[in-house]
C-alpha cells in the first residue's frame, strides 16, 4: 500500500492521530515510537503493519515494550 493509499484509508476511518504521526515522521519530528508489542498501534492488524512499516521507512525507530516494563516505569 502506498503512503497516499494508507492515508486515504486512515482518513476514511477518521484516524487523524495516526495521520499526524505520519506527518510528524515526514517532517523529522518523530524519531522514536514506543509501543506495547502485544497491543501495537492500531486494532486492525493489517493496517497496524502498514502504518508501522511506513513509519520505519520514514526513519522512525519502533521500540517494543512488554506490559511488564510499563508496570516497572510506573513504580519508579
Amino acid at each position: 500500500m502506498t503512503r497516499d493509499e494508507l492515508v486515504a484509508v486512515l482518513e476514511n476511518k477518521r484516524m487523524t492521530e495516526i495521520i499526524e504521526l505520519i506527518e510528524d515522521a515526514e517532517q523529522g519530528e518523530l524519531e522514536e515510537l514506543e509501543l506495547v508489542e502485544s497491543l501495537g498501534l492500531l486494532m486492525d492488524q493489517e493496517l497496524n503493519k502498514e502504518v508501522l512499516a511506513l513509519l520505519e521507512s520514514l526513519g522512525v525507530t519502533i521500540i517494543y515494550l512488554s506490559g511488564d516494563e510499563d508496570d516497572e516505569d510506573d513504580d519508579n
